[in-house]
């Protein structure tokens, strides 16, 4: 028994050792200067020209550099240099009679681009590609200055249209020479193996000298500031385009897709998307500065994206302390989140016993369910397709999916635009009255019965088709599929069964989704808005009809290919006035045709929660900046304490059961021993 007594003390004393190391935890080092997040959809443009995708910008954003970024800390919203000395200069040129604006951007001298292969001229016509699976078997890297060639190769790039920028076809209506340039280029890139941008010009688009450029906009466009802000803008430097077209590096999957280069905080040194994405801090970052403050950026060394599919085990990891900050779903809101009296919202008790804090804001955003207007049964203009939508519309009861899936975060939207943007208008002036009526000084959903009677004279009583006498059948598309997702599906088809008609879901992952919307072959689906700029433009444009997916060949952002000739020419008049009094009235023209047209079900604005631990500093609410990564801070050290408090295994059970089989194991072993004693005798 001396024996069990002497492990029961040697356990005991190795109680406090074991309490101090993390078990299950899955970095090797905690307390280092890296901040850990994850993403659940698989990013699959890394190609700035390509990218439109907030799961992508939240990458590239911190890569690339456009000439302009917004302030980190101010608000309202106010853009400032980020490669540039200054704000652009703008000359107004009257030339026959027409307005012109000349922006002139002046670039630092100081500015490199992260280290790359591409800048070695024997890595641009590499001979062979066995050895190399990422960009990372290329040992031999060098960089160069940032120049004005490389804005200019952007904008070259943006016109060719087997690249299918999302927003060229709105562009070339600005930049002069433009549309010329991308009908030339997009024939020649069609017949060039390598196609080396340096020996075509874009008539508007001049280089000055290394470090000046000017570009050449069509009438008076301030919206154009905003778009030198957005990562279709950032640098390309020619070495990398030329790198990246070799045959051996395409078929291995390495291309500006996969291993963006640029002049950002970070680069991508390690892209494996079905596992995780790490960014490391550029060694080669220019000189930046905390606004407040004026510390030297970035001040957060590495960034490890890892893939988390499910809510739940994401929020676990978050309270164990493994992600520094997280969003809050509906299954771990009630455990987040408290609720007074009035409906403000704050933290619970158990977020604040851990120093968890939260952030919160509305987005500039909105999530909305689309028609496909080009659909035979859902598309359309006649009257008997509008009333069709309006139907849907009112029993799509958003008040519900806000309070059921959202948990009360977010309004139900009236129109594209959202609150905090002009054009938005609160009460009884901005309701749709397609969905609701104004009661006693309230929006009130128009009733189911209504709602059936428009059914009815779209040509469906009771959900049957007068035509055939068949069941209305339609067809949802969706990267929903999860467990998370099964009860809003199914809440999906409660609300189209309340009508009669009859919802078939139909789920793929997010990249197949992007394509069957691009080629028009959906017809009735969700997706959402996020602000690029804090202007109306930038959310009218989602319905103008020359950004049609389909005509552009999946290159516009009209996802439900909606055309209304007097809204598109109301668009043409308000998307390059100043916000006015009469910019507002014909604003609100807009709105009444699309609100009776019906091309969406409006959906809802979202209020934004983000909660992160007491180690995650500088955070600062802010809905138009994207490449804010830089200005945040991690206590590595405070992290880790934190951890091993929260996650100390509990051995006591274990020594116990170790106590139990060592007892049974020494009563077991005197018994044999007496009993070969009495076997002697």
């Amino acid at each position: 028994m001396k024996n069990i007594y002497k492990i029961l003390i040697l356990l005991l004393s190795i109680k406090n050792i074991s309490y101090a190391t993390v078990w299950n935890s899955p970095y090797s080092n905690i307390g280092n200067n890296t901040l850990y997040s994850s993403f659940s959809l698989t990013p699959k443009h890394l190609d700035p020209v390509i990218s439109y995708s907030s799961n992508e910008w939240r990458i590239i954003s911190q890569i690339y550099e456009p000439p302009l970024q917004y302030n980190y800390i101010k608000k309202p919203y106010e853009l400032e240099p980020l490669t540039l000395k200054a704000m652009p200069t703008i000359k107004y040129l009257d030339i026959n009679g027409t307005i012109y604006s000349k922006y002139i951007l002046k670039l630092r001298d100081d500015i490199k681009y992260q280290n790359h292969p591409a800048f070695v001229k024997e890595n641009r016509s590499l001979k062979n590609f066995e050895d190399i699976e990422t960009i990372n078997d290329l040992k031999k890297i060098a960089t160069r200055n940032l120049k004005a060639i490389d804005y200019e190769y952007a904008i070259k790039r943006m016109a060719v249209r087997e690249y299918n920028s999302p927003i060229l076809d709105t562009i070339k209506e600005y930049i002069v020479g433009l549309d010329e340039f991308s009908k030339k280029i997009s024939k020649i890139a069609k017949d060039k193996k390598i196609l080396d941008l340096r020996d075509y010009h874009i008539k508007g688009v001049e280089v000055i000298d290394d470090y000046t450029l000017s570009i050449l906009i069509k009438g008076k466009y301030p919206q154009f500031l905003y778009w030198l802000s957005m990562n279709f803008f950032a640098p390309i430097p020619w070495e990398a385009d030329l790198f990246y077209q070799q045959d051996g590096l395409k078929k291995k999957n390495i291309t500006l897709n996969t291993y963006p280069i640029g002049t950002g905080a970070y680069y991508l040194a390690k892209n494996s998307p079905n596992r995780e994405m790490i960014l490391k801090a550029n060694p080669n970052f220019h000189s930046e500065f905390y606004p407040l403050t004026k510390e030297r950026l970035p001040f957060i060394k590495e960034i490890v994206y890892s893939l988390e599919k499910e809510s739940i085990p994401l929020w676990n990891k978050f309270l164990q302390g493994y992600y520094d900050a997280s969003n809050i779903s509906s299954e771990t809101f009630d455990q987040a989140v408290t609720i007074s009296s009035n409906g403000s919202m704050g933290l619970s008790s158990a977020m604040k016993k851990r120093g968890i804090k939260m952030s919160s804001s509305i987005a500039p955003s909105i999530f909305y369910m689309a028609f496909n207007m080009r659909d035979p049964i859902v598309g359309g203009y006649s009257e008997s397709a509008k009333k069709l939508r309006q139907a849907i519309s009112i029993a799509q009861n958003e008040e519900e999916y806000i309070s059921i899936f959202m948990n009360g975060r977010g309004i139900p939207a009236q129109s594209p635009i959202p609150p905090s943007i002009f054009g938005y208008i609160n009460g009884k002036d901005g309701t749709n009255f397609v969905v609701y009526d104004w009661i006693n000084g309230k929006r009130v959903r128009k009733s189911i019965e209504y709602a059936k009677k428009l059914l009815a004279q779209a040509g469906y009583p009771n959900g049957v088709s007068k035509k055939s006498g068949k069941r209305l059948v339609l067809y949802y598309d969706t990267t929903s599929s999860g467990a998370d997702d099964r009860a809003l599906m199914d809440w999906r088809r409660k609300q189209f069964a309340k009508l009669g008609i009859e919802l078939i879901i139909r789920s793929t992952d997010y990249n197949r989704f992007q394509e069957k919307v691009r080629n028009g072959k959906v017809q009735i689906f969700s997706w959402g808005w996020n602000a690029d700029y804090p202007d109306p433009e930038n959310f009218l444009f989602l319905l103008y009809g020359k950004n049609s997916v389909v005509d552009t060949n999946g290159a516009g952002i009209n996802s439900s290919n909606y055309k209304n000739p007097k809204y598109d020419k109301l668009f043409e008049e308000i998307k390059t006035m100043q916000n006015s009094p009469l910019r507002l009235k014909k604003i609100r023209e807009m709105i009444e045709i699309l609100q009776n047209d019906t091309p969406w079900v409006w959906g809802v604005h979202p209020k934004s929660l983000t909660l992160y631990h007491s180690w995650f500093s500088n955070i600062v609410s802010n809905a138009m900046a994207n490449n804010t990564l830089k200005y945040k801070k991690i206590d590595g050290k405070l992290r880790s304490r934190k951890i091993e408090k929260w996650n100390r295994p509990n051995i006591i059970p274990l020594i116990i059961f170790i106590m139990f089989l060592t007892s049974i194991g020494y009563f077991l072993y005197r018994a044999y021993k007496n009993r070969q004693s009495y076997k002697v005798i």
